[in-house]
Formats: C-alpha cells, structure tokens, sequence
C-alpha cells in the first residue's frame, strides 16, 4: 500500500509569537499528537484535499496557503490527462515503516471554530511554537511518526529552533 498525503501547519500570530493546529489521533491503536491532514482521493487536487482534511478534521476553512499562487495546471491541453505543480513547504517520504507514504507539508491561514472532535480527532487546540518546541524536546516520541519529522523541519527552518 502507497499513501499520497496533505498536511497543514495551520498558523495564527498571537502578541509576538505564533500558534498552530495540534490534535490527537484518536483512531484504534493509534493515540498521538499530530497536525492537520491525511491521504489524498484518487486524482484529488492536492490542495483540495488539503482543505478537505483541515475542514474534516479541526472544522477550520483554509484561507491561504504559502505559495498557492504559483500554483498551475495542465486543464484544456489534454483533457485525457491533466497535471498540476505547486509548491509545499516541505515533503516527507517515509524510508523505514510499515506504512510506505509521501506527503507534503503546507503553512496556511484558517477561519472559524475548532471542533471538540473531528474525523479520528480530538483535543484540537492552538498551541504556541514554544510550547511545541518544549514537547518535542520533552518527549519527541508523543508526536505521531510522520509528523515527528515534518515538525522538527518547520522548528528548524521557520524558527531556527532544534
């Protein structure tokens, strides 16, 4: 099995630092910290998804993503086959697992009210970057293990932490 994800670090600033998204996987046998995000359709537009999963599982509508507008596609040249390019963030690849997956990793702008739970989710919040910080640092292992990864990379080139 091949997973294609989308995932969000969903951002807001607060005074003079910043927050995102954080939840708890709750699904059977899996119980951990997370961002926002999940597998993509089949031949869904990766940033439909990502909206999808944001509003699926924390209730937030996106409102921006870092680098949308570069975003193009490939509709009307070949209508048999259409492509899209855009620009995350950041991708992971998974090299040693059970679950073989590649994802991306989008900074975004969302709107409304968190859900108490969402799809497999709950304790949706916002949490500070140094409060995330301090938590990988603490216990890096309470954090899911694809996200473990796509955190330390954002604490690391957004904030120059880690």
């Amino acid at each position: 099995m091949f997973y294609v994800n989308a995932r969000a670090y969903i951002e807001r600033s607060v005074g003079k630092g910043t927050e995102i998204v954080l939840q708890t996987r709750t699904k059977p046998g899996e119980q951990s910290i997370e961002l926002p995000g999940g597998r993509l359709e089949l031949f869904e537009p990766v940033l439909d998804g990502l909206c999808r999963e944001v509003r699926e599982e924390t209730g937030l509508t996106v409102t921006d993503v870092e680098g949308s507008g570069k975003r193009v596609d490939t509709r009307g040249i070949n209508p048999e086959f259409e492509v899209e390019c855009l620009e995350p963030y950041c991708v992971y690849q998974t090299i040693k697992g059970p679950i073989d997956s590649v994802g991306m990793y989008f900074i975004c702008r969302a709107e409304g009210q968190l859900l108490s739970s969402g799809d497999d989710t709950a304790d949706i919040q916002w949490v500070s970057v140094d409060e995330v910080y301090r938590k990988m640092c603490e216990d890096p292992l309470q954090f899911s293990n694809v996200d473990r990864a796509g955190l330390r990379y954002y604490l690391k080139h957004r904030f120059g932490l880690l």
